[in-house]
């Protein structure tokens, strides 16, 4: 039987700020029971298992990006438009940091077409419309945003800009204005 006031929902969004202050990789519905001051079996009525958890935690956050990444695009074009996606992205990744580590959390298909993976793919080609790009170009501009704003945050997020100048921010405004040039001039050529 669920405890009274412990629901799925409750539940992933406990692990979504478990996962901020101890790490993704260490969400564990045993450190979820913990915290709730249950027994572990008890979750497995709103969880099946880790994998389970995790899939929720990540499903959360991809939403939860996704709403903030449309909310900072909206009626934005162009280079103002790349510099509001990848500035949410940014900030996502700096003010929730486990919430971003489990939006690369591996979905199967089905869960991943069923997930706001889809609203963030399709805001990223809204974005590169702009600068019009067709395909196959397209989906390789859209992985290269993805490639550079994770790898960015993450070496961020890890330290590595913090004993050398200049600042993270002058060079996250400087990659941006040469992404910007990039997608203008995107080679289009075998």
């Amino acid at each position: 039987m669920a405890r009274v006031g412990l629901t799925t929902e409750g539940l992933i969004k406990a692990g979504a700020e478990t996962a901020d202050e101890i790490g993704f990789e260490h969400t564990t519905p045993t450190e979820l029971a913990r915290r709730f001051g249950v027994r572990t079996a008890s979750l497995y009525s709103h969880v099946n298992n880790a994998h389970d958890l995790k899939t929720g935690i990540a499903l959360f956050a991809l939403e939860e990006l996704a709403d903030r990444v449309s909310e900072a695009v909206a009626g934005r074009a162009g280079k103002d438009a790349l510099t509001a996606f990848a500035n949410a992205y940014r900030d996502y990744a700096l003010q929730h940091p486990g919430r971003f580590a489990a939006t690369k959390f591996p979905l199967d298909d089905r869960t991943a077409a069923a997930g706001a993976g889809v609203r963030h793919s399709r805001m990223a080609r809204a974005i590169l419309r702009g600068y019009d790009l067709a395909e196959p170009h397209q989906t390789h501009a859209v992985r290269l945003l993805g490639s550079v704003f994770s790898g960015y945050v993450g070496l961020e997020t890890a330290g590595g800009f913090s004993h050398s100048a200049p600042d993270a921010q002058e060079s996250w405004t400087e990659i941006l204005t040469a992404l910007d040039a990039l997608l203008r001039t995107w080679p289009t050529g075998s």
